[in-house]
């Protein structure tokens, strides 16, 4: 059975990319489970998507507990165990990263010797993510025909304008083509048999009075520890050439409260926290908010840092 686990971030479509790789396992003659799981349902939060491929009759259900591929649509969620892209892996299982760094690299940071194969971001325009990573993914697999992808993109997106299907079906094949000369690396994990099952363990829970099980709360403002900011696919930043000072505007239509008004009314964002709704750029009368893509931003942040 074929195991793909997809992780990425709300609004990045790893969800539509489990769909994609899904129906062309199913035109290909394939059972086919495929399902997201998300946790905060929010943009930018960390999300998964499962696809499971048989010949035979599929009786697992729920998440996947030892993956044969790991797609990561953002290599920044790497780092974040809560994200779980490490989670169940074994000495067979491949990753798939979109990452602007080298297979090596990864492996270094990993400590890991799995074969690590990247696909280098094609564009920042998100949407397209979604395909690229399908088709490395159902090219990796090597039980899928390429017709049977493009295939299976078209009836997915028959909603949509043509323009935006070409644009996912070029990505998928390139996606594709250049994961050629891995052409089926992944490799069929058994499925988990009903025989010989090792149950869970169960853990009897006593009663507690009422003054031992009510929430206590050892330290205030824990919140700021959490670094929000890496949910964000897209930042804001201000021009302050443009800008008029109008702090009060862009300042209180922020729901999250991370634009600060430092002396002179002069607008600050908290990058540590900012999620990148874009709710600032649309409200900004004199538009001296920009948009720009995160993972541009990161990796000229990267290339202007000084070499040890």
């Amino acid at each position: 059975m074929f195991t793909i686990r997809f992780h990425g971030r709300g609004g990045q479509g790893m969800k539509t990319a489990s769909h994609f790789l899904g129906n062309a396992f199913f035109l290909a003659g394939y059972e086919v489970q495929d399902a997201p799981r998300y946790g905060a349902e929010r943009r930018g939060a960390p999300m998964t998507s499962y696809v499971r491929a048989d010949h035979q009759t599929i009786y697992e259900r729920g998440i996947l507990s030892n993956p044969g591929l790991v797609v990561v649509a953002d290599d920044s969620l790497i780092p974040i165990a809560a994200a779980g892209v490490m989670k169940g892996i074994t000495a067979n299982t491949v990753l798939l990263i979109v990452s602007h760094e080298k297979p090596t690299t990864w492996q270094h940071r990993l400590n890991i010797q799995n074969p690590v194969k990247i696909i280098k971001p094609l564009t920042a325009t998100i949407p397209l993510v979604s395909a690229a990573c399908a088709g490395a993914a159902a090219c990796l697999t090597g039980g899928i025909n390429c017709q049977y992808l493009l295939d299976a993109i078209r009836e997915e997106l028959s909603g949509h304008d043509d323009d935006l299907i070409t644009l996912n079906i070029n990505a998928a094949r390139q996606a594709y083509k250049a994961m050629q000369p891995d052409l089926g690396i992944v490799k069929q994990t058994i499925a988990t048999k009903a025989t010989g099952y090792q149950k869970p363990d169960w853990i009897d829970l006593p009663l507690e009075t009422a003054d031992v099980s009510a929430p206590v709360i050892h330290a205030a403002q824990t919140s700021v520890k959490v670094r929000t900011g890496l949910w964000r696919m897209q930042r804001p930043v201000i021009n302050y050439d443009h800008c008029n000072h109008c702090w009060w505007i862009c300042s209180t239509s922020c729901p999250d409260g991370v634009i600060n008004i430092e002396q002179g009314n002069i607008p600050v964002i908290d990058y540590d926290h900012c999620k990148g709704c874009m709710i600032c750029v649309a409200q900004c009368p004199a538009h001296a908010i920009e948009t720009l893509a995160e993972a541009d931003v990161q990796q000229a942040d990267t290339q202007q840092e000084p070499q040890s």
